[in-house]
């Protein structure tokens, strides 16, 4: 089986990405990284480009675990397109970085991690990123 983490190049995708590694050596699972993105903008802060991808790939094999790289540019939402390819791989578990905002921020802009632990249907490990 698989383990699926939902990857932005931030600390908290980092965070996310520390923790998949660790439980795909632990489980000797092959790991999947997703980095999904709507493709709306000419720069996107979320979007894993091919520089930092490289970067992840020296993580990765470092660490000796079989993994996947999905980089999806589609016409949905980040949040759909985890869900989506949760249905597809069925992975073992999916792992996410969480943002620390305040209640008002969520209910303001909305919250991708909140919409994925609700309707994935997948055991879903949270992880935050360490305080600076």
């Amino acid at each position: 089986m698989t383990i699926l983490v939902g990857y932005i190049p931030s600390p908290q995708g980092d965070a996310a990405l520390d923790r998949a590694i660790e439980e795909a050596r632990a489980r000797g699972e092959d790991l999947v990284i997703l980095n999904a993105s709507r493709g709306e903008a000419v720069v996107d802060p979320r979007f894993l480009y091919e520089s930092q991808e490289a970067e992840i790939r020296k993580r990765l094999d470092a660490a000796g675990v079989q993994y996947t790289i999905r980089r999806e540019v589609q016409n949905v939402e980040p949040a759909e397109e985890v869900i989506n390819v949760v249905e597809e791989l069925k992975p073992r578990l999916l792992v996410i970085g969480l943002r620390r905002r305040t209640a008002a921020g969520k209910f303001i802009f909305g919250s991708t991690a909140q919409r994925i632990l609700l309707d994935a249907d997948v055991d879903i490990l949270a992880v935050k990123a360490p305080r600076e």
